[in-house]
């Protein structure tokens, strides 16, 4: 998985000049990530989480293939909608809003929204009277290297007492959760749908039906450690809902993001400093142009572990701790995930950091120390092709 595609390397070779660090996109390989898991997700509507990647071009691709949104502010519907999407496209899955941005979707038409808390229900009602509501409950995150729990959702019991007061408040009811992102492990899947199983029978028994379920995200990008397939997931997917939702036919929505878009990206960045701190340090600092502010917020902790390649492949290599540009302590990217990059590293190389197509320009700063936020260019023939024709 180290190999860029052809787009992308073409485009680095052609812009020798460009400044480092910046972002390359190849289109291309968001259309083939959506197509793929749309197969395997058959009869599962696809929102693409607009906050991995809310590139226009990306946004142009996934709605040309007949893709849906998922959006956390007025500014990610203004997006969409730019795009080109329809308000029954967008879903405004963030659980705290404020209420005129609430009713700011609703005056723009959108109908679908999350919630966690009896405090969001009552604004969702106030605001958006007679939309979808869909509560999202907790779920541990066990096997995902960047899990999303404890800040969102809430306790089953919870979520069966909220989805009955939505009912009686008009909504129509959904349900959602998130296995935690970049989840390696497709087996989280039956986990979760257990629960939500004890959810969906709960509600019954109260005369509730349930008519959305919202698998979330977290299928995963090719980082350091494998992964399995698509049809892995679905198939985890698929046998947990027969399991656990017998009789039960909501409306299947997915919330991809990190999928379709991570192996899509290359940061192109620039060894600034190679050095060590004492006479007898047996690692190398090396120090690159990028890093926790300038894009690489999930290197925080070590929890995504980013792909590198240089020049100098294929010759001897010793352990480093990789640290980024600014005069800030904990712009550290890795320090205990054993690093080797070659010895003939030197200042001025070019390095490649892999799978890095989602979470970097949106975490990218606006200009800590000065530092300019990261850059992104888009490429890919085919993709550029199926925009064409959308358009047309």
């Amino acid at each position: 998985m180290n190999a860029t595609t052809a787009p992308i390397r073409s485009f680095i070779d052609a812009n020798p000049e460009l400044t480092t660090p910046y972002l390359v996109v190849d289109l291309d390989v968001v259309a083939e990530r959506f197509q793929a898991l749309a197969h395997a997700l058959r009869g599962v509507a696809l929102h693409y989480a607009v906050k991995a990647n809310p590139a226009p071009e990306v946004l142009g691709v996934v709605l040309a293939l007949g893709g849906n949104f998922d959006v956390a502010s007025p500014a990610e519907i203004d997006m969409c909608l730019a795009a080109g999407a329809q308000p029954h496209q967008i879903s405004y899955g963030n659980t705290a809003k404020k209420q005129r941005d609430i009713a700011y979707a609703h005056g723009k038409g959108v109908t679908l929204f999350s919630f966690d808390s009896r405090g969001e229900l009552h604004k969702l009602t106030a605001a958006a009277p007679g939309s979808t509501v869909m509560c999202r409950m907790l779920c541990g995150g066990a096997g995902a290297d960047w899990p999303l729990s404890r800040k969102f959702g809430c306790e089953p019991e919870m979520a069966v007492e909220l989805l009955t007061e939505a009912a009686a408040s008009g909504h129509r009811t959904g349900l959602a959760f998130h296995v935690g992102s970049q989840q390696r492990h497709p087996e989280a899947f039956d986990v979760a749908l257990r629960e939500v199983g004890w959810i969906v029978s709960s509600l019954a028994a109260r005369g509730v039906r349930l008519d959305v379920l919202n698998l979330g995200g977290g299928f995963p990008a090719h980082y350091h450690e494998a992964i399995p397939e698509p049809g892995a997931y679905a198939l985890a997917i698929r046998d947990a809902l027969a399991d656990h939702l017998r009789g039960a036919e909501p409306e299947l929505i997915a919330e991809p993001g990190r999928y379709l878009v991570g192996d899509a990206g290359v940061i192109v960045s620039e060894v600034v400093l190679v050095s060590t701190k004492s006479a007898i340090e047996d690692r190398r600092w090396v120090t690159v142009d990028i890093g926790l502010f300038g894009g690489l917020a999930e290197a925080l902790d070590e929890a995504i572990r980013y792909r590198i390649t240089t020049p100098h492949d294929g010759g001897a290599s010793g352990p480093v701790v990789i640290a980024g540009p600014s005069c800030d302590s904990m712009d550290v990217l890795y320090d205990k995930s054993d690093y080797h990059l070659p010895m003939a590293l030197t200042p001025g190389d070019r390095v490649l950091l892999h799978s890095t197509g989602a979470y970097t320009t949106t975490y990218s700063s606006v200009g800590f120390n000065g530092f300019a936020p990261l850059q992104a260019h888009m490429v890919g023939q085919g993709a550029a092709a199926v925009l064409a024709d959308a358009r047309s």
